[in-house]
């Protein structure tokens, strides 16, 4: 089984653990064109999971998961030390408990087993597109929260978390945001990028 990691600096594997994620978007393709092109990314056959420029001839990235994959949420094991299912999966998989404190994943979720996590998601859909080809709705679904203003009921501001500064729309800071996680620059860079949806 493989594993998929989200930033806790800015609280997403908490937004996918209660389900306000359901998308992530991950670097494809970030060179540049030398003409307009098309692109094609196939979801079945003997080249399923590829990505392709420049009208099919150029293969320039292979998707990391499957469609209806199943995937662990990847978790320090500190961060498991109250979940039951965690103890149990360590038992099933041979992992003494008495050495979790000694194991790499206890402080770097990078190191962590993924047969080992609790919470898992299954891969429902995978597209390609530019990154700046984002909806509103899928910033949402990136986990940018909607702050309903309390004086006027009808006002919406988006944040990254709520100790965040407050936009007017949700591009703005889900555009902070994948700068912040995938480097400066990479909004206006505007990659091609699988999008994830589970």
């Amino acid at each position: 089984m493989k594993k998929i990691m989200f930033n806790d600096k800015y609280r997403l594997t908490e937004a996918v653990l209660e389900g306000r994620k359901t998308q992530t978007r991950r670097i494809g393709y970030q060179g540049t064109f030398k003409r307009y092109c098309s692109c094609g990314f196939c979801l079945e056959g003997a080249d399923r999971g590829k990505l392709f420029i420049n009208d099919g001839n150029e293969v320039v990235a292979k998707s990391k998961f499957k469609l209806g994959e199943e995937v662990a949420i990847a978790q320090r094991y500190i961060d498991l030390a109250q979940n039951d299912e965690f103890y149990r999966l360590c038992g099933i998989h041979g992992m003494p408990l008495e050495c979790i404190g000694g194991e790499k994943g206890c402080f770097n979720k990078m190191f962590v087993k993924a047969d080992l996590m609790p919470h898992r998601i299954r891969i429902t859909n995978i597209r390609v597109e530019r990154l700046q080809d984002i909806s509103e709705e899928d910033c949402l679904a990136e986990g940018i929260q909607d702050i309903v203003g309390k004086t006027y009921p009808d006002t919406h501001f988006y944040c990254i978390t709520k100790a965040d500064t407050c936009y007017v729309t949700p591009r703005e800071p889900y555009a902070k945001l994948i700068d912040k996680i995938s480097g400066k620059g990479t909004w206006d860079r505007n990659p091609l990028v699988f999008v994830y949806e589970f």
